[in-house]
């Protein structure tokens, strides 16, 4: 009889247990709460980098879509198309960034060389230079040139970063003068009615 009792008061207990619903949510929202709260931080970030790979496709557009639009480039003129660059970059700091400026001079046998370069936080061509190699087969015509815009970010997500690191993100775009054969700068190889390489 006291064994059946208490069988009886236990298997009543562990009714009451399973039916008692009062922690669940508690329970649940203690589970949940960490997952909801990466994946909103998560989609912030991914927002982020997604907005700087957009922007620097943009500087590099930007930077040899102005270019290709004058004949001729003084020093003044570089600095405004790089402070352009700096303008379309916000608001991501500049200082992550490279942007570089390069014209490209193709002769008569095909070969691309570096006519003038000038960048931003970066290490600008060799006037010379082949580049045959990087510049796109297509655009490969003789006695003409190319307009080269480069433009590189470092990164650095808010609160991923101990665990992704820095991203780099870059991208390029070649466009051709639109005024005249060549877009002519201090020392440049070209000439108003002629293009000839080193």
């Amino acid at each position: 009889m006291v064994v059946r009792r208490a069988v009886l008061q236990l298997v009543q207990c562990c009714s009451r247990l399973a039916l008692d619903r009062r922690g669940v949510s508690a329970i649940e929202f203690a589970l949940l709460v960490p997952l909801m709260l990466t994946m909103y931080f998560g989609s912030i970030e991914v927002t982020d980098a997604i907005s700087a790979d957009h922007q620097i496709t943009l500087v590099a557009s930007t930077v040899a879509d102005i270019t290709s639009e004058y004949s001729s480039v003084a020093s003044t003129d570089v600095s405004n198309i790089l402070a352009a660059a700096s303008a379309v970059l916000a608001p991501f700091p500049v200082a992550n960034a490279q942007v570089t400026l390069t014209s490209v001079v193709i002769d008569s046998n095909l070969q691309a060389f570096v006519d003038w370069s000038v960048t931003l936080n970066g290490t600008a061509l060799t006037a010379g230079q082949n580049v045959t190699s990087l510049v796109p087969q297509a655009l490969l015509i003789a006695q003409t040139s190319v307009i080269w815009g480069q433009a590189t970010y470092a990164y650095k997500p808010a609160l991923g970063y101990v665990l992704t690191g820095t991203f780099n993100m870059s991208n390029q775009i070649f466009m051709r003068p639109r005024l005249s054969s060549c877009v002519q700068y201090t020392g440049s190889y070209c000439t108003s009615g002629s293009i000839t390489a080193p």
